[in-house]
């Protein structure tokens, strides 16, 4: 007779899964709270002690680390030696394990969490079960998720034992789930011991995609464990074709922006750049004015928005061609317009406000760079000005908007700005004046010839870009000073008349 040893912490279909064993004929050995609901549940089971000899001491941390649990796991069964060790010594076969370790994860995930309460919710007993079975795959069933229990149920019933190829699956995924549990238990100690030479990573596959940012590139797209706002890797897409590498870049570029604003705001993005933004009284103001500043870069783009979007702003959009358009909720009208274009991607992601610390990764041949998200932006206020000039309420209002914006567009940054939308949008250029000549001459060519402020990511090393300006009309500017020739651009803001603010923090995006 076959035997089965069943010990989890998750009891989701446990029971189900030991009556279809006890049919089919095979034995069932568990330990204490599962052996208890398995008995409540009317299946007949074997005590872990009665096969041990022993008793579960410790408080259950030592009850199924004994060799006539692991010699019956481990033994061969094909080796006339290990046959013949286990006769000798009274064990008898395991033939499948099924266990699930003790919840680590949700433990530490809880707050005030103590690190005696930590430890206790380690396993060790768990993943010695999964790594002996796992190690004997050719002999030995090992299931430590519950949704492989129907297909293991169903091979048995028809073959009399699993396949060989769905044990080695089963394996495979055992020792993932120990190195999994392994992993995250050595992240919380070495956080508790101060130690950070080390970094640990867990990301679980979300989709493989057609290609990755070129057609000969193959990818995929994984997300990490917890879930948070602002991501696309837990969105929910509504409607459209399936998001490509490059879709999933920009659009994690636009949250990002969208995240800076808590009024009515919609971006416009292309490239992972912004090519227009604005903020308004609503959701069909900000789209109007995030338009109209860029009309012909918008086409093909990626359009966010940070308030539920309504059929009039479904009916505004619906006539451009967009590649996705995001929002925390799309109304029944919205969807029912939008959904008319095949192709179009519909997306809502989850924009609950989360102030936590996150880091970004960035790979490099050979290597990983880590650091924290760039998430404070400091507010420009009046008591940043350092020129004899000062700027206005709306001034401020326009220098806090290019701030806000002029951060998540790629250095050498530039924005043009003027009554809460972006004018023009200078980015990436080798040299601070390319990309001010860029946003100023945008926004002339849209109308623009005065009460323009302009944001700047980084210093002005010559006071080049503050004459600039001052042909363009900008009244007020926001830079983060720190130049050893800052004076220069404070004396020529004051010969013009230009109002300028230091913030004292960079914003360098490469």
């Amino acid at each position: 007779m076959k035997r089965a040893l069943i010990s989890v912490s998750d009891k989701t279909g446990v029971v189900e899964f030991a009556k279809g064993l006890r049919s089919l004929g095979w034995e069932v050995i568990a330990t204490g709270g599962t052996m208890k609901l398995l008995r409540e549940s009317g299946v007949e089971v074997i005590n872990i002690s009665d096969v041990t000899g022993f008793p579960e001491i410790c408080d259950g941390r030592v009850k199924t680390l004994h060799p006539k649990v692991h010699g019956g796991l481990l033994a061969r069964r094909d080796d006339p030696n290990h046959c013949a060790a286990l006769r000798e010594n009274g064990i008898e076969w395991i033939d499948l394990v099924c266990v699930n370790l003790y919840p680590f994860r949700q433990t530490i995930a809880r707050e005030g969490v103590t690190i005696d309460e930590a430890i206790e919710n380690i396993d060790i007993g768990g993943p010695s079960m999964l790594r002996s079975a796992a190690k004997n795959w050719v002999d030995v069933t090992v299931l430590c998720e519950p949704a492989d229990y129907a297909c293991v149920l169903e091979e048995i019933g028809r073959c009399g034992n699993t396949e060989k190829s769905t044990r080695l699956e089963l394996s495979a995924k055992a020792f993932t789930h120990t190195a999994e549990y392994d992993t995250m238990i050595a992240a919380y100690m070495r956080r508790q011991a101060g130690l950070n030479e080390k970094l640990f990573l867990e990301f679980d596959r979300v989709q493989s995609l057609r290609y990755g940012e070129n057609p000969h590139q193959q990818a995929a797209f994984y997300r990490e464990a917890e879930a948070v706002p602002y991501s696309l890797a837990t969105a929910r897409q509504l409607h459209g074709k399936e998001l490509s590498y490059n879709n999933i870049q920009d659009a994690n570029a636009a949250l990002q922006i969208v995240r800076e604003f808590d009024e009515p705001f919609c971006v416009g993005l292309k490239h992972m750049n912004p090519c227009g933004a604005a903020t308004g009284r609503d959701v069909v103001e900000a789209w109007t004015k995030a338009y109209e500043a860029d009309k012909v870069s918008i086409f093909g783009g990626i359009v966010a928005v940070n308030r539920p979007l309504t059929r009039e702003a479904a009916e505004l959009m619906k006539p451009i061609f967009l590649e996705i358009i995001m929002a925390p909720k799309f109304e029944e009208g919205a969807l029912e317009v939008l959904a008319t274009k095949k192709n179009l991607r519909l997306v809502e992601v989850d924009m609950t406000r989360d102030e936590r610390s996150r880091r970004q990764y960035v790979s490099v041949m050979g290597g990983l760079l880590v650091q924290n998200l760039d998430r404070t932006t400091k507010c420009v206020t009046s008591d940043m000005c350092v020129t004899a000039a000062h700027p206005s309420e709306s001034d401020l209002a326009d220098l806090n908007f290019g701030w806000r914006i002029v951060k998540h567009v790629k250095s050498n940054a530039i924005v043009a700005v003027k009554n809460g939308c972006t004018l023009g949008v200078g980015a990436g250029q080798m040299n601070r004046i390319g990309s001010a000549e860029i946003a100023l001459k945008e926004a002339r060519a849209a109308g623009a010839s005065e009460g323009i402020v302009l944001a700047s990511d980084g210093f002005f090393p010559f006071d080049d870009c503050v004459t600039l300006a001052a042909e363009y009309g900008v009244r007020a500017i926001v830079q983060p000073g720190g130049s050893v020739r800052d004076a220069d651009s404070i004396r020529k803001a004051d010969e013009l008349g230009i109002a300028m603010c230091f913030t004292g923090e960079r914003h360098f995006k490469h």
